[in-house]
């Protein structure tokens, strides 16, 4: 099963993730926690380069960097952990590069989607958990953690066209995308959500 969490900057993925992970090597599955951009050695470099604060980049060139990690991502991670009957969950996916560079960077949809289908090997997740908070409570939560990287550092219209786009995905995909609202809401409440939708799913498929 490949699992995908997705949302605006402060929305609470990598805490999710990480628990979710924990819950489902309780249920006796063997399960691999990923991220993207950064799952390889490569991927690493590459995410370094990508969140530099300094860093000044075409949208363009954005992009290209962007696939090129998931390529790797996909072909030395993902594919051999699911072919390995794992639990595959990934800290952003394929939905992440719409939001962003569709909705944030308004590249075109159709070369944005093309590069997208290139880069995964047309893998699709079986499920995406779209967490979804505002930009300004998700931008307030990322500042608490430090210094805010090149895309946190965006503009609040940026980050509001990115949510836009999340929403929009949700709306498209009901099936593969299930919106969790995570504002003025305790972690244990989600998490619990993010359980039973979890569970639905391999009830699904068993």
């Amino acid at each position: 099963m490949f699992i995908t969490f997705e949302g605006p900057e402060g929305c609470g993925k990598s805490t999710h993730a990480k628990r979710l992970k924990t819950y489902l090597e309780g249920k006796g599955l063997a399960a691999l926690l990923t991220q993207e951009p950064g799952g390889t050695q490569v991927g690493k470099e590459i995410r370094q380069f990508l969140l530099k604060p300094e860093n000044v980049l075409d949208d363009a060139t954005e992009v290209y960097l962007f696939a090129a990690d998931r390529s790797e991502h996909v072909s030395k991670i993902i594919q051999p952990a699911l072919a390995d009957h794992k639990a595959v969950i990934s800290d952003r996916f394929i939905d992440s590069t719409i939001a962003y560079q569709i909705g944030g960077r308004g590249l075109p949809e159709d070369l944005v989607r093309y590069i997208n289908m290139v880069s995964s090997k047309g893998l699709l997740p079986d499920l995406t958990l779209l967490l979804d908070v505002s930009p300004e409570t998700g931008l307030q939560r990322a500042a608490q953690k430090g210094l805010a990287d090149r895309i946190e550092k965006e503009t609040l219209a940026f980050h509001q066209r990115v949510r836009a786009k999340y929403l929009e995905i949700a709306r498209y995909e009901p099936g593969r995308v299930k919106l969790i609202n995570t504002e003025h809401r305790e972690i244990d409440e989600i998490q619990a959500e993010i359980r039973r939708l979890v569970d639905e799913k391999l009830g699904n498929q068993g």
